[in-house]
């Protein structure tokens, strides 16, 4: 299995079918891939509709059920961890991220030799959002690149890709989706950001509160700046030895 296009979702059963069957139309014949969507505790059709989808027209769906929501990171580690394939492509399921860019970014990781680690990390230039959220997000993406120095303008774009054996060496903590970039910078791995395509969401709503994130940023990156620094001390002391 080459790609595992790892999915989380909560209460997203209209965006399901179509975002399902474009990665479908972009990947096959390119990959061998599969789909993984996790279920985050939903209380819509999002777990039968991705059940009567998987046992129907698109096989390449595995789902996994949280039936009590655990949060994006929570559900893209256990999808991770159910993952057969060597590279994890993340994205979020509202169809904000096009599929047609993933084949680009595989072709970019091919790049890179089988014991590297890396981060392919999408750049929403031209997002299709509010000009409040917008502005929060620039806002935001300055202070933690700032602070992390993490190589990438836009970390809270879905859309990456990284070999599954990086994944998995990664600390887990609530909204560490957010600080991949950094936390593969920790084990010396090199980032890459290239521009993606964002789309309006078409079905529901935003499952985000942006003063809620706002509120947990900033003792988010005070930990990984932690995790950082911790990672350099280990590395002294193992080299001492």
């Amino acid at each position: 299995m080459d790609v595992s296009v790892v999915i989380p979702a909560k209460n997203e059963q209209d965006n399901i079918y179509p975002l399902v069957a474009e990665i479908v139309a972009v990947l096959t014949g390119k990959v061998k891939f599969e789909i993984i969507y996790i279920d985050d505790g939903s209380t819509d059709q999002t777990y039968p509709t991705l059940t009567t989808l998987a046992a129907g027209p698109f096989p390449q769906i595995r789902v996994i059920r949280h039936h009590q929501s655990a949060g994006q990171s929570t559900a893209i580690w256990s999808g991770v961890h159910h993952a057969h394939g060597r590279w994890i492509v993340t994205m979020d399921a509202d169809g904000q991220n096009d599929p047609a860019d993933i084949p680009l970014m595989v072709q970019r990781a091919q790049q890179f030799s089988a014991d590297q680690h890396f981060c392919i990390a999408g750049y929403r230039k031209s997002r299709k959002d509010t000009t409040w959220k917008r502005w929060q997000s620039k806002i935001a993406n300055a202070v933690r690149r700032r602070l992390l120095h993490d190589e990438t303008p836009d970390t809270g774009c879905g859309l990456k890709l990284m070999p599954r054996e990086t994944f998995v060496l990664l600390p887990y903590f609530d909204h560490m989706h957010r600080y991949l970039p950094a936390l593969v910078r920790r084990l010396g791995g090199k980032i890459v950001t290239v521009e993606v395509n964002h789309r309006h969401r078409q079905f529901g709503v935003s499952n985000y509160n942006m003063w809620g994130r706002l509120k947990v940023g900033l003792v988010d990156i005070l930990g990984v700046m932690w995790l950082q620094r911790r990672s350099k001390l280990v590395q002294l002391s193992q080299d001492d030895e």
